[in-house]
């Protein structure tokens, strides 16, 4: 599941509310981890083409989970 910030609230003194689960990756993200959407949607991963940001704990946890597949000998 991608990790997405939270909108900052002016009512809290525009105070960092942190991170929440996102609806899926985004295409940035998925191409810096030398994916496309097609072959993500066929690993099971969700895809959300409105997100256009990218964060880097998104591309480490989808870079590691190809390393997790190629390590079991699935082709990615």
């Amino acid at each position: 599941m991608a990790m997405v910030k939270r909108p900052r609230l002016r009512r809290l003194g525009l105070v960092d509310p942190g991170l929440r689960a996102g609806r899926g990756f985004s295409l940035g993200e998925l191409r810096e981890a030398g994916l496309t959407p097609e072959k993500a949607r066929k690993l099971g991963l969700y895809v959300d083409k409105r997100r256009r940001s990218v964060h880097p704990w998104n591309v480490e946890a989808l870079k590691r989970f190809v390393e997790e597949l190629r390590s079991k000998g699935v082709k990615v």
